[in-house]
């Protein structure tokens, strides 16, 4: 609503409405109903909900956020939802073991800024923000059993990650079976038309439209995005260590950027950044047919993602930054440039150029710490091999 309590009018442009319902989608329930309540103009209230496991949001975070923004500029109610409660319990939809549970005081650190960082992303005096422990610290045993009443334990044992681990014999708690309930009774406190979350959160987010059922309330639709891979090619997570965080320094977001490999950098385009997918369409065949290449179309997504988080003077600073001390500072005006085929030893390859001698003192460059890849870390394996195309800066 604006300021003298009108609703705020809602985008039905067809292609808008489209691009969210198909840029870094995995899945949709349930997607007719939703693409004809989009186009009615009704106004909806979409959900996302974060749990502050960590002090930082990374870009695997982010790109829910985005889509949670696209909503947002069409005009629907967006409620942003701090875990703090669901938090302190643990999701395990992604983890291969039970994860620890959390006391109120690391959860009360780790939140100290989180509403901060989603204002990166979303325009926080449009949207409503909420802590779900309003709600969830406040049921009774009598209203869990009642909730819980609505799924067999077979439904939960049926998800892949749970099930792997029965099957290896690895302890399952009965905490985690709580998890789903709380985030579905989420759904029902803020009576969401839609929720948004990752690939990895189906089960938990189709609880939330069993028990929208159960308290009369029209289920909600669900979108699925896509998992975004970390810099390790994993998973984005903070427990890997792998990740981008949004409020990483400048220089250190667009140096990350770069030392991705170039595999990743499509999903990246169209998870990260609203760049347009005709224009990632067009980038991605000038790579093919090597008329681009993948270090100006990786500079340009740094740009991008530095933009988004530190405007465009600070995007411009870190590009300048890396420039000089990578491009220009730290590597001669001749350098070499070599085509190999993917899965080529460096070591063979370096040598086979004339760069480096022997063997041997390829693997003595290694061993201190003489090779390393332009933008990203030192090479501490004699036996690397190439997959992607990388700037190497091998001694002085």
């Amino acid at each position: 609503m604006d300021m003298f309590g009108r609703k705020t009018p809602v985008n039905t442009d067809p292609d808008k409405i489209e691009a969210i319902l198909t840029r870094g989608i995995s899945n949709i329930a349930v997607l007719e109903d939703l693409k004809k309540e989009l186009l009615s103009g009704r106004q909806l209230r979409v959900k996302l909900g974060i749990d502050p496991t960590s002090k930082n949001i990374h870009l695997g975070r982010s790109t829910q956020l985005l889509k949670l923004r696209d909503f947002q500029e069409l005009g629907h109610t967006i409620i942003f939802i701090l875990g703090d409660f669901t938090g302190i319990i643990g999701d395990t939809s992604d983890k291969e073991s039970e994860r620890p549970m959390l006391s109120e005081e690391e959860i009360e650190e780790n939140q100290k800024t989180y509403f901060e960082q989603v204002g990166k992303v979303i325009d926080l005096e449009k949207a409503e923000t909420r802590r779900n422990s309003e709600w969830l610290g406040k049921l009774t045993y009598k209203e869990i059993g009642e909730q819980a009443d609505q799924f067999s334990v077979a439904d939960f044992i049926a998800r892949d990650t749970i099930r792997n681990r029965l099957d290896k014999g690895t302890r399952v708690s009965l905490r985690e079976v709580l998890y789903p309930l709380m985030q579905g009774y989420d759904s029902v406190a803020i009576e969401a038309d839609v929720e948004i979350g990752g690939s990895d959160q189906w089960f938990n987010l189709l609880a939330g439209r069993s028990l929208q059922e159960h308290y009369k309330q029209k289920p909600q639709n669900i979108i699925t995005m896509d998992l975004l891979l970390g810099l390790d090619g994993r998973k984005m997570s903070s427990s890997r260590g792998n990740t981008i965080n949004i409020t990483e320094e400048p220089q250190s977001m667009y140096g990350k950027v770069m030392s991705m490999g170039d595999d990743m950098m499509e999903d990246y385009f169209i998870l990260c950044t609203r760049v347009p997918m005709t224009e990632i369409e067009s980038m991605k065949k000038g790579r093919e047919e090597n008329k681009i290449h993948p270090r100006d179309m990786k500079m340009r997504l740094a740009r991008e993602i530095v933009t988004l988080y530190h405007g465009g003077k600070a995007a411009e600073e870190a590009e300048q930054a890396f420039t000089e001390t990578f491009r220009e500072g730290s590597l001669p005006q001749d350098t070499q440039e070599v085509s190999v085929e993917k899965g080529a030893s460096l070591g063979t390859t370096l040598i086979d150029a004339g760069i480096v001698a022997s063997k041997n003192e390829f693997r003595r460059l290694v061993r201190d710490g003489g090779i390393s890849i332009i933008g990203g870390e030192k090479i501490t394996n004699d036996a690397f091999v190439i997959e992607d195309s990388i700037d190497v800066k091998v001694g002085k």
